[in-house]
């Protein structure tokens, strides 16, 4: 079964999560934006062998501490899709524009949804669904596991909202499209954690988001 502890971190309070296979304790960090040591601490205090990064896409408040992280621990980079290099390329330019510390880009071990197909991700005996939902950036995804009827979603839904379409490269009708073709089709009852704020249902916000909402 899949487990997982929601961290905020940085200023922006962006929902870093440390996901793990109970069975194995292996674990994956979902956007590490920062605060590196604290990650770390989390991850030993709960008996975890971190083995990846796994982006969903790469704004400096999700992906600032990657570069670090995969140098200093041995770990691979797992996304986001391709469409987000120019982001990657300009860590450096996001760190100073937003008041982060020093960055760095990076080179992703695996693209995900290469070609906008279907992709998954694994960790020891868990799987998880990956799915290419641009609008907030042309390279997001999002990880989903059916198992454990949960979904990480990075900035792509939050709860009430959705995210940010004025950043370069953003649309907002793609990410409409994004929600309600490759969220919904998941059901009602999937929990989605989003990259900032409380999490929620997908089945709530089709009822009650005012920007995706069932007509």
């Amino acid at each position: 079964m899949l487990r997982y502890l929601t961290v905020p971190v940085t200023a922006f309070q962006q929902n870093c999560s440390i996901v793990w296979c109970e069975a194995t304790r292996r674990a994956a960090v979902i956007d590490p934006g920062g605060e590196l040591p604290r990650l770390r601490a989390e991850a030993a205090r709960l008996g975890l062998a971190l083995e990846a990064i796994w982006l969903t896409h790469a704004h400096i408040d999700h992906a600032g501490g990657t570069a670090q992280l995969a140098r200093e621990d041995g770990l691979p980079i797992i996304g986001p899709h391709a469409g987000d290099q120019f982001w990657i390329d300009a860590m450096a330019q996001q760190s100073r524009m937003f008041g982060f510390p020093p960055s760095e880009p990076f080179t992703p071990t695996r693209w995900l949804c290469e070609g906008g197909a279907d992709d998954r991700v694994t960790l020891g005996e868990c799987a998880l669904e990956v799915r290419h939902c641009p609008g907030h950036t042309p390279g997001h995804v999002v990880f989903v596991s059916r198992e454990a009827g949960r979904a990480f979603v990075g900035d792509v839904l939050f709860a009430g909202g959705i995210g940010r379409t004025d950043f370069p490269q953003g649309d907002f009708d793609t990410l409409v499209r994004s929600i309600r073709t490759q969220l919904w089709p998941f059901g009602d009852d999937t929990v989605f954690i989003p990259g900032h704020g409380p999490q929620s249902s997908f089945g709530h916000e089709r009822r009650h988001n005012p920007y995706v909402r069932d007509a």
